[in-house]
């Protein structure tokens, strides 16, 4: 690619993270939307709550299991590339659900198609955009982009759950859809694939600083897979890859997905229910990006274990609170500083482990670890919901789970001997 000059110098790093952040937003708001959609469905179509749970769960697995593998075609497909066509088919897939009539649609579209679209636009993409163009504060901007995939889904929810209730559903797949096919030519135009391109090192880089080799397209597929093997004989990787299944089964697949319902059964309207998650958005904006600060400052196990044990104890309390308004709004400031701030300190303790070349890649591993645990409790806690009538037992499990991974995270190694490829 020729080299194109573009304003602000090496500051240009952060007009593409700009950029990646809104595009990690339209992903994010994608992926929160089927939560906002159960209800309507529901008294449109008359489906059942594990039929439109299986589209959500599906839809966030493939979103988890694409992320390696969209790792490794950025390394040489091309970021450009890649994070267009993705919201491109995020555009298509579900601007064709407005026309489903049967369960299957849904599953088709919002799962299968957008789950695969949602998943080159995501936790990946964060991180592949900040090794490669930043030297100085990855921990701070990762922080930022992480954000960006918690706020986009809870603080959009609100407007979509007062389109669904006063437009019914079919307006919400086409806002979504809108949203996706905006971002397409913004991300297409703005972003250049590395900073070389455009005449500059990346952000903080020294004048011995050297660009690290670049991939083939060809071997996307060996790249993402060859990761993954050298990943899989440390006991860190493993660690790690449990620890973000549980933070995707305390995050997304339970608040993210059954939330709203949960507090419908309590007799909280849908759109105050909305609220309480935007609430949560708000405040992961901080909380995610304060703790991308404090990764670049402490050890990142031991903020884990801070994070996974406070997120487990509120889960089992929730249950048993009386659902005020007060004790929901503490919840959701609360959570929302915690949602997902695992994330920087897992990305960092993956680029340490593996290196600069293979850690995004393994990071799209350990954050398929993240989708499939979502996955599971988007189906799991549906499936409690319908044999029991009620969702606490979902809460209590989940809260225990986080609490093992706040022990997990003590156990992982810092620095992991480099492995031949």
């Amino acid at each position: 690619m020729a080299t194109i000059r573009r304003p602000f110098g090496r500051n240009y790093a952060f007009v593409v993270a700009g950029v990646t952040f809104l595009a990690l937003l339209a992903a994010a708001g994608l992926r929160a939307a089927p939560g906002v959609l159960i209800l309507p469905l529901e008294k449109s179509f008359g489906w059942d709550r594990g039929s439109i749970s299986l589209a959500a769960a599906i839809g966030i697995f493939l979103y988890g299991l694409t992320g390696p593998f969209a790792a490794a075609l950025m390394q040489s497909f091309g970021v450009r590339k890649t994070v267009s066509l993705a919201l491109v088919l995020m555009a298509v897939s579900t601007g064709l659900s407005a026309f489903m009539t049967q369960s299957w649609h849904y599953v088709a579209t919002w799962g299968v198609l957008a789950g695969f679209g949602s998943g080159a636009v995501a936790m990946v993409l964060g991180a592949t955009i900040v090794n490669r163009w930043f030297v100085e504060r990855r921990g701070l901007m990762l922080g930022l982009l992480t954000a960006a995939t918690a706020t986009g889904s809870l603080i959009f929810l609100p407007a979509m759950a007062f389109i669904a209730e006063h437009g019914g559903w079919r307006p919400v797949v086409l806002t979504v859809a809108s949203v996706a096919a905006i971002m397409a030519p913004i991300a297409w135009l703005l972003i250049p694939e590395r900073p070389s391109d455009i005449g500059h090192k990346p952000f903080g880089a020294g004048e011995d600083w050297e660009e690290p080799p670049r991939g083939s397209a060809s071997n996307a597929l060996a790249g993402a897979f060859g990761a993954l093997v050298r990943a899989s004989r440390t006991r860190t990787f493993w660690l790690l890859f449990l620890g973000f299944f549980i933070c995707g089964l305390t995050t997304n697949g339970l608040i993210g997905v059954h939330m709203i319902a949960f507090c419908g059964d309590r007799g909280m309207p849908e759109v105050r229910a909305a609220g309480l998650l935007a609430l949560m958005g708000l405040f992961d904006l901080f909380g995610t990006t304060a703790s991308g600060w404090l990764t670049d400052r402490y050890d990142p196990r031991k903020l884990l274990f801070v994070y996974y044990a406070l997120r487990g104890l509120s889960l089992i309390y929730l249950p048993y609170s009386d659902f005020s308004i007060v004790s929901l709004s503490v919840f959701a400031v609360f959570y929302g500083l915690d949602w997902i701030a695992t994330v920087p300190p897992t990305a960092r303790l993956a680029t340490q482990a593996f290196g600069d070349r293979d850690g995004p890649i393994v990071f799209g591993w350990i954050a398929a670890g993240h989708q499939l645990g979502a996955a599971t409790a988007a189906v799991g806690a549906g499936m409690i919901r319908a044999a029991q009538g009620q969702y606490v037992q979902a809460f209590v499990l989940a809260g225990a789970a986080a609490l093992i991974a706040a022990g997990a995270s003590l156990l992982i190694r810092r620095e992991v001997k480099a492995m031949a490829a």
